[in-house]
């Protein structure tokens, strides 16, 4: 395309954008500098349409951006818009004092979904792939105890067991040593080893507790064989029907799923700071009328987690792209204690 019309593309994409209606050439003269006559903008129009950039909804309307026309206005957009300044204290705000995994993530997702007025989601990073940085017994009754479980990524995991035993304060003391001794500095998949090896070391009496203790390990390690994902904002997609031309009913069935994004979350590279996915990029068909902009996000360990947004593909591109990096970059620098993240 020319310079011109790419700059006629950008002026439909913002207003249509803005005002949910089709484009024509006239209003474009009247809104945007472009320094050419209405007829000329015609003219440039029709070849946009041509190329498959621009459609015609109907006889005698404006213009309105395709898939293509989306594709063609993202892959233009050179560089990220700074974040205003009201943003920017509010992604610090929100952010800057949680005081755990869960607690950033959980902020993270409903800012995320405030900020775009989209659905947002965030990926939890795999309790497979990080390690156990510490295990806490703490008892709630003679015959209930709490396991926390600590990982290097942050993450917290609580669960509450029936203690099978009578256990005074000083022999669970050194009993959480031993165990801790045995599991910190191991994966979640890697525990049969040293679980196996306490069994054969620990006093006989402990053993049902040890069991108990296994056997949780074991049922949070089935619980995370699927990733877990965090989402707010489907309200949202309520907001504008009209971007549907059904019903948004496959859109937030595909969401309930999670399977599907956490597949999209999958495909994407570490490299690349935002992702955007449009329309049939996606490669689904519940989701053929939405757009997905995601961006990578950092955890201890090496671990790396995906969050994003999803909207109809009438969206706010640049600043939709702004506010997923920057808040991936933020709960990076948060979890790494990284201000250079």
């Amino acid at each position: 395309m020319s310079d011109r019309r790419v700059r006629v593309l950008q002026a439909i994409v913002q207003d249509y954008v803005q005002t949910r209606e089709p484009v024509g050439s006239k209003a474009l003269a009247e809104r945007h500098a472009l320094g050419v006559s209405p007829a000329t903008i015609r003219n440039d129009m029709a070849a946009l349409e041509d190329a498959g950039l621009i459609t015609q909804p109907h006889t005698s309307a404006g213009r309105i951006p395709t898939d293509l026309g989306y594709r063609a206005f993202v892959d233009q957009i050179s560089r990220l818009k700074p974040l205003s300044a009201a943003e920017r204290r509010a992604i610090e705000t929100l952010l800057s004092d949680a005081v755990d995994l869960e607690e950033v993530l959980e902020r993270a997702v409903r800012l995320l979904a405030s900020l775009t007025r989209q659905v947002a989601v965030v990926q939890y990073p795999s309790l497979h792939r990080t390690v156990i940085r510490h295990l806490e017994i703490v008892p709630l009754s003679v015959r209930l105890l709490l396991l926390v479980i600590i990982t290097d990524s942050g993450r917290v995991e609580q669960r509450t067991i029936g203690c099978p035993i009578e256990i005074d304060d000083d022999a669970l003391h050194k009993f959480k040593t031993a165990i801790n001794a045995a599991l910190a500095g191991k994966r979640l998949p890697e525990l049969d080893e040293p679980l196996a090896a306490l069994h054969a070391v620990v006093p006989e009496y402990l053993a049902p507790l040890l069991a108990a203790i296994s056997n949780e390990l074991v049922a949070i390690l089935q619980d995370e064989s699927v990733d877990r994902v965090a989402m707010a904002g489907t309200a949202n997609l309520a907001r504008t029907p009209s971007d549907f031309s059904h019903s948004i009913g496959p859109v937030l069935e595909a969401l309930e799923e999670q399977v599907v994004l956490l597949k999209l979350f999958s495909e994407m590279s570490e490299d690349d700071p935002v992702t955007v996915r449009i329309g049939a990029e996606t490669h689904h068909d519940q989701l053929a009328e939405t757009s997905l902009v995601t961006s990578m996000y950092t955890a201890p360990a090496e671990s790396f987690a995906a969050l994003g947004i999803v909207g109809p593909t009438r969206m706010d591109y640049p600043a939709a792209m702004t506010i997923v990096r920057a808040v991936a970059r933020c709960i990076s620098r948060i979890l790494n204690g990284d201000d250079n993240t």
